[in-house]
């Protein structure tokens, strides 16, 4: 194990964010850099547990406890070893994963766990730092052809799988860049774009042939995917986005997260000088109380709002972990992201009625009622009801599944009853040879469940061509809750 009384003697520490008021004047990421000396004492606080259910919480069943006690005794090459070993992409989970790993952490159940995500992002950090991460091309080839769409993060992971054993990958994606919402839709202060780019010059190297711009379905059609490739991954993504079907929606400056957050990272990209969605000098409410709904907040506060006040439906967390979520469970508490920090205003277990419009046909106001709950559904208090000023509203509610466009009518793929693509136990849909994976398959999700599935479906997807069992076996698919 790592240092055997690291629990006792060392304290959680995590790296300080960077001054509000310095971080709202640029889009870097909010961390200052943590010291490799510091790191190591975090790493030592890992207790090696008999069961380590740090792995129950990762999808990934990353071993958590073996590159910590390697960072310890300060050997960061080994470490990236193992990290890679169940991980193709650290940097990816380091920086998006809510860490269910640590809600799971021993230690937490009467300590503050081990900063194991911390610990990740520091090694991979380390690793690219020191040359470590470097193409692994395949030693032969097999002479089959798989096709992936999408290229989040549950395609890229099938890829470079897929690639590294030898088959002839292709990625499409219909955006002009690669990367999915890893590209578009996380803001560069959550995660820097030269952490996707210098992954997929990597994959490049590898063999991994990228095809942007293109839309299966519409570019392509489903009849022309299966006839040029022996396998097609599905790994577009639950892009299906609920909406709020109450009075007033068609007023102007009321948009979904994912049209509001995609020109805000073009700008960034340098397409474009200013987003056509822009939150300058507005009162923006954001509904929806999750991870999208905070991006938008970041975003909105470095474009320069006038005030931001975000919306969710449910009563306010707890601070502490109630007793209906017992350890190692990951817990629904009140939580306060880097977004959070930088101000805005939080209100809880409210709902909107119906949006107010001026005379030129704008949206300026949404009208709330408190609710309550009661066998499962939202009653409203009565003489609850506030207006609350808005020029721009944000609907960041979640996604309900995958598009059901022309390329999935083409493959003829079963729905299961929450109509995502039903898959089996290898990730294989109802259509032989045509695989699913990430929130297609599951519904909206982790990004480390959607790495965790890219490398199952890879899997399955080798299995099913060559007959063979030479990557890890995949996990079970699941209607298991998000975390």
């Amino acid at each position: 194990m790592a240092d055997p009384k690291g629990f006792l003697t060392t304290g959680r520490e995590n790296p300080p964010r960077r001054p509000v008021e310095l971080r709202l004047r640029d889009w870097r990421e909010v961390y200052e850099d943590f010291p490799a000396a510091a790191v190591e004492k975090q790493a030592g606080r890992c207790m090696d547990c008999g069961i380590p259910f740090c792995h129950v919480g990762c999808p990934l069943g990353n071993l958590i406890p073996e590159w910590n006690d390697l960072v310890w005794r300060q050997d960061w090459a080994e470490a990236i070893e193992r990290l890679h070993a169940t991980n193709n992409f650290p940097e990816f989970t380091g920086t998006l994963c809510p860490a269910p790993c640590e809600t799971a952490c021993v230690l937490a159940i009467n300590d503050d766990a081990v900063t194991i995500k911390q610990v990740e992002i520091e090694i991979i950090d380390r690793a690219w730092d020191e040359g470590w991460v470097v193409p692994q091309p395949p030693t032969g080839r097999t002479g089959r052809k798989v096709a992936v769409v999408g290229s989040g993060p549950a395609g890229l992971a099938a890829a470079q799988q897929l690639t590294r054993v030898g088959h002839d990958v292709v990625v499409y994606e219909r955006a002009d860049r690669i990367g999915g919402l890893l590209r578009y839709g996380i803001p560069e202060f959550k995660m820097a774009k030269h952490r996707l780019n210098r992954r997929l010059d990597q994959m490049r190297a590898e063999g991994t042939e990228f095809r942007a711009g293109v839309d299966v379905g519409m570019d392509v059609t489903a009849e022309e995917l299966r006839e040029g490739f022996d396998a097609v991954v599905l790994a577009g993504g639950a892009t299906a986005w609920r909406d709020l079907p109450v009075p007033g929606r068609e007023l102007a400056g009321i948009y979904q997260a994912m049209e509001y957050l995609p020109p805000s990272n073009r700008v960034q990209e340098g397409d474009l000088a200013k987003s056509p969605i822009d939150a300058h000098s507005k009162h923006v409410v954001i509904i929806g109380g999750g991870d999208t709904g905070a991006d938008c907040l970041g975003t909105a506060h470095r474009q320069g709002a006038a005030s931001v006040t975000q919306l969710e439906i449910l009563p306010t967390p707890p601070d502490r972990r109630p007793e209906t979520q017992p350890w190692p469970t990951y817990p629904m508490i009140y939580r306060v992201s880097s977004a959070h920090e930088e101000g805005g205003e939080r209100l809880f277990a409210v709902s909107t009625q119906q949006f107010l419009g001026d005379t030129d046909g704008r949206v300026r106001a949404l009208r709330l009622t408190q609710v309550v709950s009661y066998n499962g559904k939202f009653e409203p208090v009565p003489n609850s009801e506030q207006d609350l000023p808005a020029d721009l509203v944000l609907l960041a509610m979640g996604f309900v599944g995958p598009e059901k466009g022309k390329l999935l009518e083409g493959l003829g793929v079963d729905y299961d009853v929450r109509g995502n693509i039903a898959r089996d136990a290898s990730f294989m849909t109802s259509v032989p040879g045509v695989f699913v994976a990430g929130d297609m398959g599951r519904g909206q999700s982790l990004i480390v469940w959607a790495i965790a599935e890219g490398r199952s479906a890879a899997a399955g997807v080798d299995s099913y061509l060559t007959g063979r069992d030479v990557l890890p076996a995949p996990i079970v698919p699941t209607d298991r809750p998000m975390m």
